[in-house]
């Protein structure tokens, strides 16, 4: 008698049931998956507002500028843009909150004042309604 008999006979066969229960429930769990991703990638592809930093300069002891450029999905939305000017200790010595004026961009030339000398401006990106993380 081979081995496979003979754990057949001792252990039992695995019934038909329960291998078409996992296989059902195998293929509703990845194509709940596949479904999530989908969705992700298609609501997160083309966001309302995204933005991304061009260069930036310190210009004085209280004074910095940056240069981002602000991009618009499906046409102009309020947008709220925060940046923030930080020193050489890594403390925050500066912050502003912007609004663009679609009218103005896609470039934007920001200047902010400091509390004392900067090393550093850090773009934070822009959000809108509908859209809570900066991008």
């Amino acid at each position: 008698m081979s081995t496979p008999d003979t754990l057949v006979r001792r252990y039992g066969a695995p019934s038909r049931g329960r291998r078409l229960a996992v296989i059902v429930l195998a293929v509703l769990v990845s194509a709940t998956f596949l479904g999530w991703l989908l969705w992700a990638m298609l609501f997160h592809a083309d966001p309302a507002v995204s933005s991304e930093e061009i260069g930036h300069q310190v210009i004085d002891d209280h004074n910095a500028t940056i240069e981002v450029r602000i991009q618009y999905g499906d046409g102009p939305v309020d947008t709220t843009c925060d940046l923030r000017a930080i020193s050489h200790d890594k403390a925050v010595v500066g912050e502003l909150t912007f609004e663009p004026d679609p009218a103005d961009g896609p470039t934007y030339d920001i200047a902010i004042k400091t509390d004392r000398r900067a090393t550093t401006v850090q773009w934070i990106g822009c959000k809108t309604e509908g859209q809570p993380r900066y991008r």
